[in-house]
């Protein structure tokens, strides 16, 4: 395959990710009412609950998000208590973020319902289907490791 035929490829892989994408986001909005988590909201709970306390730069450059858009939805998640500042022994400016018990129990709901609604894709899709679907977005993503998002 030529670098213009990968690249035609690839653009299509592009072009059905960003629908993809944003009808995600407005079905997590749509069924995140009970915890009434916002996608951006939801992005960083759920960075915390597969990583851990983590500081707000760190959970943009990971997310590609600005730390400003970051702060923003940790300020929110903060004045709903599902999230507390820590003392970061690594950068006194810059604290680490924790999930609190509250934040664990909406961020998981979230997960959990979103897990059964994508349980029920149909199709023909194998194991490695899905496994090469997350080979090559994962390829994509660490391609565009350098893009400066702030």
């Amino acid at each position: 395959m030529s670098e213009t035929e990968r690249g035609d490829r690839l653009t299509q892989v592009f072009d059905l990710v960003g629908p993809l994408y944003r009808r995600a986001q407005r079905k997590v909005e749509q069924d995140a009412p009970i915890e009434g988590l916002s996608v951006g909201v939801r992005a960083v709970l759920n960075m915390l609950r597969e990583h851990g306390p983590m500081t707000v730069p760190r959970m943009g450059r990971a997310q590609a998000l600005s730390r400003q858009f970051v702060q923003r939805m940790i300020n929110e998640a903060a004045g709903r208590g599902l999230v507390a500042f820590l003392p970061n022994p690594a950068h006194k400016r810059s604290s680490l973020i924790e999930l609190t018990e509250e934040g664990r129990a909406a961020i998981t709901a979230v997960i959990d319902r979103e897990r059964a609604v994508l349980g029920q894709v149909g199709g023909d899709l194998t194991d490695a289907d899905i496994d090469a679907c997350r080979r090559v977005l994962s390829h994509l993503l660490h391609f565009l490791d350098d893009v400066d998002v702030d």
